[in-house]
């Protein structure tokens, strides 16, 4: 009895430990970018699961490689960024879970809630979010938004 009892507790933890040892499957999310972002070493996405993380975004205008001189279109530019790469893994806005927007300046923070509102269907059901102070962005940018959705 103990023989069998100990044979059925080292199939158990092999099964386990072989469950546990698969590596989840990752899907590479990426599209086009403009100019001077066009080739970054890193994915706009990855998809673990039923999770997508989403790479930090700033508005930067084709035309210019730099953000437009207006915070609004800046944040409607970074927040359709975030947009097309949710639709390249078969996603809507509805689908964030979570929200990091990176701002050198918060009093930026009225301006970019006005253009992120109109991003979602539901009001009043929005991803949790952070708007975080921080340090200067890439190429001079006003807003970086990065996020995580979980496919609905």
């Amino acid at each position: 009895m103990k023989k069998q009892l100990a044979v059925l507790v080292v199939i158990a933890i092999a099964a386990f430990l072989a469950g546990a040892a698969k590596p989840e499957t990752r899907r590479y999310v990426n599209i086009p970018r403009p100019g001077a972002v066009s080739n970054l070493p890193f994915s706009d996405g990855v998809i673990v699961g039923d999770t997508l993380y989403l790479a930090g975004r700033i508005g930067i205008d084709p035309k210019t490689n730099k953000p437009p001189a207006d915070a609004e279109q800046e944040a409607k530019l970074a927040l359709d960024g975030i947009q097309a790469t949710l639709h390249e893994a078969g996603m809507t806005m509805d689908d964030l879970v979570y929200v990091q927007v990176f701002c050198p300046d918060v009093t930026q923070f009225p301006k970019f809630n006005t253009v992120y509102r109109t991003y979602f269907k539901r009001e009043r059901e929005f991803p949790a979010r952070a708007f975080i102070g921080s340090g200067h962005l890439l190429f001079e940018g006003r807003f970086e938004v990065q996020g995580i959705a979980v496919k609905r």
